[in-house]
């Protein structure tokens, strides 16, 4: 890991995903970038970077031989018990190479708690099966050495034509109710503020747990009734979801690992981003 930056050799696994490819976006102009795709589609299949890669179906050791990464940056969807496998293979690759994992984890690893926002060195705890499996794979990548592993926490992000907002103008089109929350105290994030933060870790050989939400926290129905104001063009009909009758917090704020500030974020600027 002691060869110049631009040299570096990065692999995302998932960069046909909404963020992986984000991701890949941001990095591919500065590094030697491959990324994996599941579903061929013109845009992959004819980018000499990108490999096919069924995370059910194929063994991931096959797409590192052919990549060899310094840093792999895993993104990854799918079948649970396929991911924990195919991270298995990955953290005995980093193991026998040296590879730098960055792992995109979430904010549902302490989704059992609810009383307070959480921060990078809280015990984990999940009532969800999504939270269960970023914990799982979370503690196989921390008993890697130090300076091999960055696990980055998300909350809910959002983007111009990320899934979420797609999912509401779909919603408003269909004259469905978009769901919101209202006990939900959370925090948020932009796809291109984290492709940014991801930057800045590589850059800076930066290794450890990264809470990535916005500096701020919300609440989820006044949040989702802030975007659809300006992406609904009639009033859009909502659903009051109350999974407790008490405030309830999915929130993780940074407290040691602090990034500078032109790559913090507050939800306002998430708004404004949307707005656009």
């Amino acid at each position: 890991m002691k060869k110049d930056l631009q040299k570096y050799r990065i692999l995302i696994l998932g960069a046909s995903g909404y963020l992986g490819n984000a991701i890949y976006k941001e990095l591919a102009p500065y590094f030697k970038t491959f990324g994996t795709y599941r579903t061929p589609k013109k845009a992959f299949v004819d980018n000499n970077q990108f490999l096919h890669y069924n995370v059910e179906e194929d063994d991931v050791y096959e797409v590192l031989e052919v990549c060899k990464p310094d840093i792999i940056i895993s993104a990854l969807r799918g079948d649970f018990n396929a991911q924990t496998i195919a991270h298995q293979h990955i953290a005995e690759y980093a193991t026998a190479f040296g590879s730098k994992i960055i792992f995109l984890s979430s904010a549902n690893a302490f989704d059992a708690y609810s009383k307070f926002p959480s921060y990078e060195l809280d015990k984990t705890l999940s009532h969800s099966k999504y939270g269960h499996l970023k914990i799982k794979i979370e503690n196989m990548l921390l008993r890697l050495p130090k300076k091999q592993v960055a696990v980055l926490r998300l909350p809910m992000v959002f983007g111009n034509n990320c899934p979420r907002i797609v999912e509401m103008k779909q919603r408003i089109s269909e004259n469905e109710s978009v769901e919101i929350f209202p006990n939900l105290i959370m925090n948020v994030t932009l796809d291109k503020k984290v492709t940014q933060q991801i930057h800045y870790i590589i850059n800076r050989k930066k290794h450890g747990i990264f809470h990535l939400g916005s500096t701020d926290l919300v609440h989820h129905d006044e949040f989702v009734k802030n975007i659809l104001e300006f992406i609904a063009s009639k009033r859009a009909k909502v659903k009051h979801v109350y999974t407790t009758n008490e405030d309830r917090y999915l929130a993780v704020l940074p407290k040691f690992n602090t990034l500078p500030k032109h790559l913090q974020i507050t939800s306002e600027m998430v708004l404004q981003e949307l707005q656009k």
